[in-house]
């Protein structure tokens, strides 16, 4: 790494600038709604608008604190804001940032890692708007080749193809630890059917499952060494 560059003042500006980024995209979706009414004449009802948000946060509060925990030791701190920020971070940020990780050959936790995590995820970033963008300019003439019976199938399993290709580069890694997680997922899936669609919830679940025997077999490694 480069002797001049100040890590210590690089952290701080990610700190102020994802704070300020982060509260104006909270304002922003908070307010939306307010400022669609005034333009268009509309009357808004706070009192259900209140009802409305306050079951949604009950929800996602709890979900957001569990997510701010287990992807922040994953992503970094940069990348955690831009993340957060531009969302997609199941489907296209950690994946991204795996790969991106093997590439570098970086540990989690390093001050190599948290610079190649934050331009991997910034890069994902600016990639997903650039492909958007020609989405919806091309989105009238690809209709028929999108909607094809033939080439349908393939862009029904994309996701799990990623995934698994990815996931297996680490499930190798400790196959006890990736086969307990796989037991319990496939156990609480048959057990809770609604919960196979509900991927925040299977992540947080099973990440802390996990986590917990991921210790429980350090302790073990550690008596064994002893």
């Amino acid at each position: 790494m480069n002797k001049d560059f100040d890590y210590d003042k690089y952290i701080e500006d990610t700190h102020k600038l994802g704070r300020m980024f982060l509260s104006i995209g909270v304002l922003a979706l908070l307010f939306a709604p307010f400022i669609i009414a005034y333009v268009t004449n509309a009357h808004v009802n706070l009192k259900a608008f209140a009802t409305a948000i306050s079951k949604v946060l009950l929800i996602y509060i709890p979900s957001c604190i569990a997510e701010y925990l287990i992807y922040v030791p994953l992503l970094g701190i940069g990348g955690v804001y831009l993340s957060f920020l531009t969302g997609n971070l199941t489907n296209l940020k950690l994946p991204c940032a795996f790969s991106s990780r093997e590439i570098a050959k970086t540990t989690a936790g390093t001050k190599e890692d948290e610079i190649i995590m934050t331009l991997s995820i910034a890069t994902s970033a600016l990639t997903t708007m650039l492909v958007i963008a020609l989405g919806v300019l091309l989105i009238v003439p690809l209709t028929p080749v999108l909607q094809n019976p033939i080439i349908k199938p393939a862009f029904d399993n994309v996701l799990p193809a990623l995934f698994g290709a990815l996931g297996y580069q680490y499930f190798i890694k400790d196959l006890k630890l990736s086969t307990f997680a796989m037991v319990c997922m496939v156990l609480i899936c048959i057990s809770i059917p609604s919960l196979i669609g509900d991927t925040g919830t299977m992540i947080i679940v099973i990440g802390g499952l996990s986590i917990g025997a991921s210790y429980l077999l350090f302790r073990r490694k550690n008596k064994e060494d002893k």
